[in-house]
């Protein structure tokens, strides 16, 4: 048996210097290092062997295995890096040449504007409102009658709202209060909410002027609220948005759903205050309004107003984002013109 092992080894070792790929090293070890193999079965026949010459025969068995595997697996790095090489010459790229651009999407700046005055108020204790509480397909009791509008209130002309055919009474809500007045029926006081969403009124499409549009509104009730609470939340508000060299103004004004009421100026950004066709030469522009709760809106949603009081306020999404970024045409923020959105 030895002399066969020996025969074995040699011939094994004369096939395995002329193999020129990995497909013969595959051929070769099945040949000699499987388990069928000539090698495999010597060492089955073992049994058969004598005890004297067991130990020497097992020893020589192992030991023309293991010479033959680590050849075999030399010889596979060998082959293996050659054909890796080969594979990556072929295959090799310029990384000095131009890639192919591949443009990207990016937010929306009515979007950017939503999400920078919403982070704003979140930082002064507000939360947003629940969906159920503010839907855009609105009936006109929370549309206009529980936000204290009168039934001859010319906003519930059709001339200024969009009354669908859903059903009777059934607008498309021109102001995000109604997200106000739902938010009050279903959750008891303190309540600090803001409501950002769209809105749509019968307009002629102008430069300044959509017929669809976006707002944010925000109610506070609690105990104790009063005028100057909400002073100061639109002040700071105000300064976060703008900056704190934006010189702003508080005008009294009248909301059916206020008492009192204001508007809130700022300094118009294109003339600085100067007079241009933008601000109609008054060197201000609107930006929000605001007051505190009519009573008659607390009891509409049974909360008392002899204990508790609130402030509200509201503020179109695109004229904020045309007074920061001094935008001219609000018609810019709907056509889809990548010229301009790219700016953002």
């Amino acid at each position: 048996m030895e002399a066969k092992i020996i025969e074995i080894k040699n011939k094994a070792l004369s096939e395995l210097e002329n193999i020129n790929n990995l497909k013969e090293l595959e051929e070769f070890k099945n040949t000699y290092l499987s388990r069928s193999s000539e090698l495999t079965n010597l060492k089955k026949g073992m049994k058969d062997v004598s005890p004297e010459d067991r130990p020497k025969i097992g020893s020589l068995l192992n030991e023309v295995s293991r010479e033959l595997e680590n050849l075999a697996f030399q010889k596979y790095e060998l082959f293996y890096a050659k054909e890796l090489n080969e594979k990556l010459n072929a295959e090799i790229i310029d990384v000095t040449l131009p890639s192919t651009f591949i443009p990207r999407g990016k937010v929306h700046p009515l979007t950017q504007t939503v999400n920078e005055i919403v982070e704003i108020f979140e930082h002064l204790g507000f939360s947003i409102t629940e969906a159920k509480n503010s839907p855009e397909v609105e009936v006109e009791k929370y549309n206009f009658d529980l936000l204290n509008f009168p039934p001859e209130h010319p906003a519930k002309d059709m001339q200024d709202t969009f009354y669908t055919e859903v059903g009777k009474n059934v607008v498309l809500r021109s102001q995000t209060s109604n997200a106000q007045v739902r938010t009050m029926e279903h959750t008891n006081p303190p309540i600090k909410v803001i409501s950002p969403g769209r809105v749509y009124r019968s307009e002629n499409v102008s430069a300044r002027k959509n017929d669809l549009f976006h707002q944010i509104e925000g109610l506070y009730v609690d105990k104790g609220v009063k005028f100057s609470h909400l002073k100061g939340v639109l002040n700071e508000f105000i300064r976060l948005y703008f900056g704190a060299s934006r010189p702003i103004r508080f005008r009294s004004s009248y909301f059916p759903f206020t008492e009192p009421s204001v508007e809130i100026d700022v300094q118009c950004i294109m003339c600085g205050g100067k007079g241009c066709p933008t601000c109609s030469g008054t060197g201000w522009l609107e930006v929000l309004g605001a007051g505190m709760v009519d009573p008659n809106v607390l009891k509409g949603v049974d909360i008392d107003p002899d204990v508790y009081s609130g402030f509200a306020f509201g503020m179109g999404v695109e004229r904020l984002t045309m007074l920061k970024y001094a935008i001219d045409d609000i018609r810019l923020f709907f056509n889809n013109d990548v010229r301009f959105l790219k700016q953002f």
